[in-house]
């Protein structure tokens, strides 16, 4: 019973400004820094309550795969550059946690991408990663982006590229590649952006917290 209660909780809110709620960064085992960007959520939530009129607290939880307490968030944020794994428990605790209505966004701080590929496929066996199009929602809310998710940081000279676990028509996980927008959330003197640069982040950013928050 508890656990069908906290589903509920993490299904989609209609109305921004009706509701006060908490996301979180999730906490992966593996020996990958779960922890990287520090500075990267908050900012991205500040600038989200003021331009597109969310109600999300100031400071993100966090909070470990394998626990209950994931289906109390209706986001869950991960990044990193390394290695990550998921047990068997930890895997299905996730499934069910997306399948009952919470979201995944998965951002590639460099170097996680294979890891990555072989842990979702513990939690979605039956369901490929799909690259969005550009027409997809995400990238046609307050903010546009005719192109496609946009490109932070240059690492391999690829382009970046947005995918997604989609389940009866529902986005429940997004995973960006080769973009490393979480990096253009931190404060500027982290990584030295130019405000140009912080702002396209920033903005791709808030287009995924509205597209989980209105849809």
């Amino acid at each position: 019973m508890k656990k069908i209660l906290l589903i509920l909780l993490c299904l989609p809110m209609v109305g921004f400004g009706q509701n006060t709620y908490q996301i979180a960064v999730l906490k992966y085992n593996g020996g990958g820094d779960w922890y990287a960007n520090p500075t990267a959520l908050p900012n991205l939530i500040a600038f989200a309550n003021k331009n597109i009129g969310t109600n999300i607290k100031q400071e993100p939880a966090t909070v470990e795969v394998g626990s209950s307490d994931i289906f109390n968030y209706p986001f869950l944020h991960m990044t990193g550059h390394g290695n990550v794994f998921f047990s068997s428990i930890e895997a299905e605790n996730l499934r069910n946690y997306l399948l009952g209505g919470g979201f995944l966004h998965i951002d590639d701080n460099y170097g996680m991408d294979p890891f990555v590929r072989t842990e979702i496929i513990k939690v979605f066996p039956e369901v490929d990663l799909v690259e969005l199009p550009t027409k997809h929602p995400i990238f046609n809310g307050k903010y546009k982006f005719k192109h496609g998710l946009p490109k932070i940081h240059e690492h391999d000279a690829s382009l970046p590229k947005a995918f997604g676990i989609i389940i009866n028509g529902r986005l429940l996980c997004l995973y960006t590649y080769e973009a490393d927008i979480g990096d253009g959330w931190e404060d500027a003197e982290v990584h030295n952006d130019s405000e140009q640069i912080r702002l396209k982040a920033l903005q791709m950013g808030s287009n995924i917290l509205e597209y989980i928050f209105t849809n």
